[in-house]
């Protein structure tokens, strides 16, 4: 069995998030055999050995270094020794390559995808850019930069919504669980949502409406995809809220699908992540078009809400695979994935 540093918390609007699904991960490993070490990342962005025991975890504690390009860790001056990292981190500064580059630099396995899959596919714009260049279906849009806001933005707003349709969808580009995210239905509102968003990114994209099912794939090594799954909401839209605040949306496992639209959807979704050489873990989410059946992608999550009861849990749960298999799994792909890439040469 390995020594896991499981690390969560971090410095972004999913740092909530991120505690929540650390702690069903940690008592899923501690189940299949494995020694956790939880250590947290404050929103100032220090880090902290945490107390196990609390239900979510918190990123609170001795204080913990990291040395690079070493790779030591210092807990009170004793080094403390680990295999690998599961980083159970949403969001900018932990999904988005940066984590993952520090720990290529010094020479840790980790769990999930690399620097270079991380990156782009946290960039909404980069990731619709390459899956329509691609031929994979995705639903029009613009992106917008402060400068160009900043400069005249009753100019771009005419300009974004004489090339798209309401109602449009409102996203900064490099955030994710729905966060600053807006539906909008006209130009008054399309101004106040882009200024919103601007609060967590300096780009943002106006995205076309689709009136269509929310279909979930989860996808892991291979590429292997999960039977799909169904966000079904009693009103509106897939907010912050109906994800995790409140009781008015379902995660429902497997999706509703004919056997063609199934057989399509995970073919997609292996695509997917095949294109963006992901490794590890992914959920790829779509729209199914309730008018002509076709499916489009939405977006790429590289770690997706890890608790027993989210979505990708679920999935794989519905194909035949427990939540403890799911996480012990990783940690060894993340080992084998580390072994492999050392074996390569470098001059």
């Amino acid at each position: 069995m390995a020594r896991v540093l499981l690390v969560f918390g971090g410095q972004s609007a999913e740092h909530e998030v991120s505690c929540g699904s650390a702690v069903s991960v940690l008592r899923a490993l501690e189940t299949a055999g494995h020694r956790v070490i939880p250590v947290g990342i404050d929103r100032e962005g220090a880090w902290h050995l945490a107390d196990p025991s609390l239900d979510p975890l918190r990123a609170e504690g001795r204080p913990v270094s990291l040395l690079v390009p070493d790779g030591v860790l210092s807990v009170g001056g004793q080094t403390v020794g680990f295999d690998v990292v599961f980083p159970v981190l949403h969001g900018p500064r932990g999904e988005d390559g940066t984590l993952q580059g520090m720990l290529e630099m010094s020479d840790i396995p980790y769990v999930g995808c690399g620097v270079g899959a991380s990156a782009v596919t946290m960039d909404k714009d980069m990731t619709k850019r390459l899956v329509a260049a691609a031929g994979i279906p995705t639903a029009p849009w613009r992106t917008i930069r402060r400068r160009e806001w900043d400069a005249d933005a009753n100019a771009v707003t005419e300009a974004v919504a004489h090339g798209l349709h309401y109602p449009l969808f409102v996203k900064p580009v490099a955030q994710g669980s729905s966060i600053g995210i807006a539906r909008v239905e006209d130009a008054a509102q399309l101004m106040s949502a882009v200024s919103g968003a601007f609060r967590y990114d300096t780009r943002v994209l106006v995205e076309q409406g689709i009136d269509g099912r929310e279909i979930e794939v989860a996808v892991l090594d291979g590429p292997r995809a999960s039977l799909p799954g169904e966000v079904v909401l009693q009103d509106g839209w897939y907010t912050y809220e109906a994800k995790y605040a409140d009781d008015t949306s379902q995660f429902i496992t497997p999706a509703d699908l004919s056997e063609a639209d199934t057989k399509t959807v995970r073919s997609m979704a292996e695509a997917a992540f095949e294109l963006f050489d992901l490794s590890g873990l992914a959920r790829i989410d779509f729209f199914l078009d309730r008018s002509t059946r076709k499916f489009f992608l939405n977006e790429v999550n590289t770690m997706p809400g890890f608790t027993s009861i989210s979505g990708f849990p679920k999935m794989w749960l519905a194909t035949g695979m427990t939540y403890d298999e799911l996480c012990s799994g990783l940690v060894e792909a993340g080992i084998r994935r580390h072994e492999e890439r050392s074996r390569l040469a470098i001059r």
